[in-house]
Protein backbone atom coordinates (compact mmCIF):
# COMPACT_ATOMS: atom_id res chain seq x y z
CA UNK A 1 0.00 0.00 0.00
CA UNK A 2 1.20 3.23 -1.35
CA UNK A 3 1.62 6.34 1.52
CA UNK A 4 -1.12 8.17 -0.34
CA UNK A 5 -3.50 4.90 -0.04
CA UNK A 6 -2.68 4.82 3.71
CA UNK A 7 -3.24 8.26 4.36
CA UNK A 8 -6.79 8.26 2.54
CA UNK A 9 -7.75 5.04 4.63
CA UNK A 10 -6.49 6.38 8.21
CA UNK A 11 -8.84 9.68 7.36
CA UNK A 12 -12.04 7.11 6.38
CA UNK A 13 -11.54 5.56 8.93
CA UNK A 14 -11.32 8.78 11.44
CA UNK A 15 -14.39 9.39 9.71
CA UNK A 16 -15.73 6.40 10.26
CA UNK A 17 -15.08 5.75 13.85
CA UNK A 18 -15.93 9.56 14.43
CA UNK A 19 -19.51 8.75 13.11
CA UNK A 20 -20.28 5.79 14.98
CA UNK A 21 -19.24 7.47 18.52
CA UNK A 22 -21.12 10.61 17.57
CA UNK A 23 -24.31 8.41 16.94
CA UNK A 24 -23.64 6.25 20.03
CA UNK A 25 -23.01 9.56 22.48
CA UNK A 26 -26.94 10.52 20.96
CA UNK A 27 -27.89 7.29 21.57
CA UNK A 28 -26.97 7.97 25.55
CA UNK A 29 -27.62 11.18 26.11
CA UNK A 30 -30.82 11.89 23.73
CA UNK A 31 -33.73 10.80 24.67
CA UNK A 32 -36.75 11.88 22.26
CA UNK A 33 -40.09 11.27 23.04
CA UNK A 34 -42.19 9.21 20.85
CA UNK A 35 -46.01 10.49 21.17
CA UNK A 36 -47.13 7.69 18.84
CA UNK A 37 -49.59 7.56 16.12
CA UNK A 38 -51.35 10.86 16.32
CA UNK A 39 -54.48 9.86 14.36
CA UNK A 40 -57.47 8.67 15.90
CA UNK A 41 -61.36 8.03 15.25
CA UNK A 42 -64.48 9.06 17.40
CA UNK A 43 -67.00 7.03 15.53
CA UNK A 44 -68.37 3.85 16.11
CA UNK A 45 -68.21 0.78 14.43
CA UNK A 46 -71.17 0.97 13.06
CA UNK A 47 -70.31 4.33 11.18
CA UNK A 48 -67.32 3.26 10.41
CA UNK A 49 -68.25 -0.16 8.42
CA UNK A 50 -70.89 2.68 6.90
CA UNK A 51 -68.72 4.91 5.89
CA UNK A 52 -66.08 2.59 4.82
CA UNK A 53 -68.10 1.11 2.30
CA UNK A 54 -68.70 4.36 0.42
CA UNK A 55 -65.84 4.89 0.69
CA UNK A 56 -64.76 1.97 -1.17
CA UNK A 57 -68.09 2.07 -3.55
CA UNK A 58 -66.73 5.36 -4.47
CA UNK A 59 -63.04 4.12 -5.24
CA UNK A 60 -61.47 7.06 -3.29
CA UNK A 61 -58.75 5.35 -2.25
CA UNK A 62 -57.25 5.88 -5.79
CA UNK A 63 -56.35 9.32 -4.67
CA UNK A 64 -56.45 9.45 -1.00
CA UNK A 65 -54.84 7.26 1.71
CA UNK A 66 -56.93 6.28 4.88
CA UNK A 67 -55.11 4.26 7.97
CA UNK A 68 -52.48 3.36 5.70
CA UNK A 69 -48.93 3.62 4.68
CA UNK A 70 -48.90 5.60 0.98
CA UNK A 71 -47.41 3.95 -2.25
CA UNK A 72 -45.41 7.10 -3.79
CA UNK A 73 -45.05 5.67 -6.76
CA UNK A 74 -48.96 5.01 -7.18
CA UNK A 75 -50.51 7.41 -5.40
CA UNK A 76 -52.22 10.75 -6.56
CA UNK A 77 -51.34 14.47 -4.41
CA UNK A 78 -54.48 14.15 -3.24
CA UNK A 79 -54.69 15.03 0.76
CA UNK A 80 -54.36 12.06 3.04
CA UNK A 81 -57.68 11.45 5.14
CA UNK A 82 -55.90 10.83 8.47
CA UNK A 83 -56.67 13.39 11.09
CA UNK A 84 -59.08 15.50 8.88
CA UNK A 85 -62.15 15.94 11.07
CA UNK A 86 -59.96 17.95 13.62
CA UNK A 87 -59.30 20.73 10.10
CA UNK A 88 -63.02 20.95 9.07
CA UNK A 89 -66.62 20.33 10.59
CA UNK A 90 -69.61 17.91 9.82
CA UNK A 91 -71.36 20.37 8.04
CA UNK A 92 -68.32 21.40 6.19
CA UNK A 93 -68.17 17.95 5.06
CA UNK A 94 -71.58 17.59 4.03
CA UNK A 95 -71.53 20.67 1.60
CA UNK A 96 -68.07 19.94 0.12
CA UNK A 97 -69.64 16.46 -0.89
CA UNK A 98 -72.93 17.90 -1.87
CA UNK A 99 -71.50 20.37 -3.98
CA UNK A 100 -71.97 20.44 -7.76
CA UNK A 101 -68.50 21.85 -8.27
CA UNK A 102 -66.39 21.01 -4.95
CA UNK A 103 -63.01 22.99 -6.27
CA UNK A 104 -65.82 26.60 -5.53
CA UNK A 105 -65.56 24.97 -1.97
CA UNK A 106 -62.03 24.28 -1.66
CA UNK A 107 -59.74 25.05 -4.56
CA UNK A 108 -57.25 22.26 -5.96
CA UNK A 109 -54.11 23.08 -7.75
CA UNK A 110 -54.35 19.20 -9.17
CA UNK A 111 -54.74 18.34 -12.67
CA UNK A 112 -58.59 18.23 -13.61
CA UNK A 113 -58.40 14.62 -13.76
CA UNK A 114 -57.22 14.13 -9.85
CA UNK A 115 -59.78 16.83 -8.93
CA UNK A 116 -62.00 15.75 -5.84
CA UNK A 117 -65.34 14.71 -7.71
CA UNK A 118 -68.69 16.00 -6.89
CA UNK A 119 -70.65 13.43 -4.77
CA UNK A 120 -74.15 14.97 -5.28
CA UNK A 121 -74.92 11.43 -7.30
CA UNK A 122 -74.74 9.60 -3.69
CA UNK A 123 -77.85 9.74 -1.54
CA UNK A 124 -78.19 12.57 1.13
CA UNK A 125 -77.94 9.93 3.70
CA UNK A 126 -74.73 8.55 2.28
CA UNK A 127 -73.35 12.16 1.43
CA UNK A 128 -74.57 12.79 5.78
CA UNK A 129 -73.16 8.95 6.94
CA UNK A 130 -69.63 10.06 5.02
CA UNK A 131 -69.42 13.73 6.65
CA UNK A 132 -70.44 12.53 9.49
CA UNK A 133 -67.56 10.00 9.85
CA UNK A 134 -64.79 12.05 8.27
CA UNK A 135 -65.29 14.60 10.73
CA UNK A 136 -64.98 11.68 13.19
CA UNK A 137 -61.09 11.40 11.78
CA UNK A 138 -59.40 13.26 14.37
CA UNK A 139 -55.61 14.22 15.35
CA UNK A 140 -53.76 14.56 18.56
CA UNK A 141 -53.56 18.56 19.87
CA UNK A 142 -49.75 17.93 19.57
CA UNK A 143 -49.92 17.10 15.71
CA UNK A 144 -52.45 19.57 14.65
CA UNK A 145 -50.51 22.80 13.78
CA UNK A 146 -48.53 20.86 12.02
CA UNK A 147 -51.31 19.53 9.72
CA UNK A 148 -52.88 22.90 9.49
CA UNK A 149 -49.60 24.26 7.77
CA UNK A 150 -49.54 21.37 5.82
CA UNK A 151 -52.66 21.60 4.60
CA UNK A 152 -51.99 24.97 3.89
CA UNK A 153 -49.23 24.88 1.62
CA UNK A 154 -50.37 22.14 -0.40
CA UNK A 155 -53.58 23.60 -1.40
CA UNK A 156 -52.54 27.23 -1.72
CA UNK A 157 -48.62 27.08 -2.40
CA UNK A 158 -47.89 29.75 0.21
CA UNK A 159 -46.01 30.07 3.47
CA UNK A 160 -48.16 29.11 7.06
CA UNK A 161 -48.73 32.13 9.39
CA UNK A 162 -50.87 31.28 12.03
Amino acid sequence: MKLGEKIVFIVIAIVVVGFMGRNLWRLNTIQEVDKGIPYYSTASATLERAAMDIYRQQNCKSCHSLWTVRDLMKAVPAPILDGIGSLRSEDWFYQYFSAINPQAILPSRLKREYQMPSYVQLSESERRLLARYMANLKVQDWYLEETRKAEHEILTGQEYRP
